[in-house]
């Protein structure tokens, strides 16, 4: 063997080395480059219009698969949010619920729904149902679906008669809707992260008014009256980096109308324009109660009759800020009203919508759970529950487990044979003196403290504009914890791990100066003071060492506390009972681990500012209605957790 010089050996290594990397970088390349082209490449795309059966005509595009040798099951997702690209020759990077579904080979549509975008008609928020239709003239998303499908089924070729309908948040909602008076041909449905109701969903959460989604208002609510294939609203803009300050500078809620009102010049006959409100805001302004409005366009109280021929899979984040209240309450509701149903829920430790992200990390936030569980979930569990509907047998034997649900203090999968498991058991820990958090209920005092409402507690501590806030539903909490209007209860460090397994019950013993207050009740895991470890995501001012982990947290305008349809004041100084039901989690506090709990009575601006006296709407409360007040929390307060035995 000869004896190289090192220089010439090194440079031989590099150059070797770099050619590698080169074939690596050029092989990602092709890979990336062959998968932004697999739908235009395996599909044949068509635009059409499906004539409803009030004449009114909804735009759809259908993907079907190239390979014309065997007939598909068709995937159908209705949306407000567009079904673009628009133009026969333009195509989606990807289709279908997940890479998968759309590699096998599947027929897969979206329609804009009825006054969205390329379609004709009418839109309406959360289009209220008409049980009992008597004619033509009486549509809903349920029939506009019914057609759909109907014309599908008769006019797409190589289709196998089978249909399943997807959809995430608003898509979510149309996916719940489809259940109900279903076409025979529908025989899986999956709301995903769906909305059940405004009142607890997105916008209001017990009464209070989520000033935080005070962006995304015009995407529901500018007015629209011919089809198109472009933007025709316009998000607000606010001249301002720091939403705190901005909503704080701001003033009454009424002072935030101007952001609403449109100059409509698109009118047949009419040489001068005239203000329009958006008809959203509007809404939201004029009806603060839970009145006949929103109760009429909820679609949970509608699920008591789910036909039997659909299957139904409900998915759902543990740390989904929008829609927490829709998938769990569906998924209740349809297995108490039909119980001989295919009906299952996965609920795993995701922000909305995060299980179809294609990330390898699954991270919400600072707080990281683990690897590949988007695309576990994809791969094992959506796949499999369509496939099996849609392709296989559509017998209840599908494999899937009645209920799959992450508990996020353990960062592991369960499997049970309902949800929340038969054994668990009720647990009352009292917000005691001195901080404490215990299972003994001790003898009464009050804890007072001030609200401010020129300095509230905000709810994250970042300082930007959001369009709709996510992150803080795993925010560190010890910057709440610090504050002099923020109560904390404390458990010792656990000497046996605790799981919780279902939903939360604060039984709050209140009383307050004022005539009104929010309660605001959140469930903390204080971690260790002595972890090392972090995550690439955490922001970098932060540690995981004694990392206050919001595990739940709720709001309720205390007027609502024993209506939302009939708001009381409080008596001043009166003790009084709030119950403030927090949704379900399934979380372990490990060993070594503490329990604490906040009560607060500002989240800004997650939440708008409750006056502090009572007033009939707070969307037209005056600056003057705003003022502060001294609350008193009593130690009889308690949590009630379901605890798995």
């Amino acid at each position: 063997m000869k004896n190289y010089p090192f220089k010439a050996i090194l440079i031989l290594l590099l150059c070797i080395s770099f050619f590698s990397c080169q074939n690596t970088t050029s092989e990602k390349v092709s890979k990336n480059e062959k998968e932004a082209n697999y739908v235009e490449e395996n599909y044949d795309k068509t635009e059409t219009t499906i004539t409803m059966r009030d004449g009114i005509k909804l735009f759809t595009t259908i993907y079907t698969p190239k390979d014309k040798s065997k007939t598909y099951p068709i995937l159908l997702q209705r949306t407000p949010y567009s079904a673009k690209p628009y133009g026969a020759n333009k195509f989606k990077k990807s289709i279908a619920p997940n890479k998968h579904l759309m590699q096998e080979g599947n027929i897969v549509v979206y329609q804009d729904v009825r006054g969205r975008w390329m379609s004709e008609g009418v839109y309406d928020n959360m289009r209220a149902y008409i049980p009992n239709k008597k004619d033509s003239t009486q549509i809903d998303e349920s029939s506009d679906t019914y057609d759909t499908i109907d014309w599908l089924i008769k006019n797409v070729e190589h289709n196998n008669g089978n249909v399943g309908i997807w959809g995430i948040s608003y898509p979510g909602f149309y996916s719940t809707y489809a259940t109900v008076d279903a076409h025979p041909a529908l025989k899986a449905a999956s709301p995903q992260a769906c909305i059940g109701d405004f009142f607890f969903d997105d916008f209001h959460h017990n009464g209070a008014y989520l000033l935080s989604y005070f962006m995304a208002t015009p995407l529901f609510g500018t007015p629209k009256d011919t089809p198109t294939d472009s933007s025709w609203y316009k998000f607000p803009d606010l001249k301002s980096k720091d939403m705190y300050q901005f909503f704080l500078d701001a003033g009454p809620l009424k002072n935030l109308d101007k952001y609403f009102e449109y100059e409509q010049l698109d009118k047949p006959n009419i040489e001068t324009s005239e203000k329009v409100t958006d008809f959203f805001w509007k809404e939201l302004k004029e009806h603060p109660n839970y009145d006949s409005v929103w109760q009429s366009k909820g679609i949970i109280q509608h699920l008591k009759n789910v036909k039997p021929h659909v299957a139904t899979m409900v998915v759902g984040g543990e740390f989904d800020a929008e829609d927490l209240y829709g998938p769990l309450e569906t998924y209740k509701t349809i297995e108490k009203h039909n119980p001989t149903n295919y009906n299952t829920l996965v609920f795993g430790p995701w922000s909305h919508g995060q299980w179809a992200s294609t990330k390898e990390t699954n991270s919400v936030g600072n707080y990281y759970f683990g690897d590949s569980i988007s695309l576990n979930y994809q791969a094992q569990i959506e796949t499999k529950f369509f496939n099996h509907f849609l392709k296989g047998t559509g017998d209840k034997n599908s494999g899937l487990p009645e209920a799959y649900v992450y508990d996020s203090g353990k960062k592991e999968w369960n499997s049970y044979d309902s949800w929340p498991p038969k054994n668990t058991s009720k647990v009352a820990y009292y917000l005691g003196d001195s901080q404490k958090l215990t299972t003994l209920k001790e003898k009464e005092t009050a804890i007072q403290f001030i609200s401010n409402l020129k300095k509230p507690v905000p709810y994250t501590e970042d300082i930007k504009i959001v369009f709709t806030p996510r992150k803080y539903m795993t925010d560190d909490q010890r910057f709440a914890a610090r504050r002099s209007d923020v109560l904390v209860f404390e458990t010792e460090v656990l000497e046996n791990d605790i799981t919780l397994a279902g939903d939360i019950l604060a039984k709050l013993q209140v009383a307050t100066t004022g005539t009104d207050a929010d309660w605001i009740v959140k469930v903390i895991d204080v971690h260790p003071s002595d972890i090392e470890e972090n995550n690439e995501n955490m922001q970098k001012h932060l540690k995981l060492s004694n990392y206050h982990l919001m595990v739940r947290s709720e709001v309720m305008r205390g007027k609502f506390r024993n209506s939302f349809i009939h708001p009381e004041p409080f008596i001043p100084n009166k003790k009084t009972a709030v119950n403030i039901k927090l949704q379900d989690v399934h979380h372990t506090f490990k060993k070594g681990h503490r329990m604490q709990i906040q009560v607060q009575s500002t989240w800004f601006p997650l939440i708008d500012l409750n006056p502090q006296t009572f007033v009939d709407n707070i969307f037209e409360a005056n600056a003057e209605d705003f003022k502060n007040q001294t609350h008193t929390v009593f130690t009889s307060s308690s949590i009630e957790f379901s605890v798995l035995n």
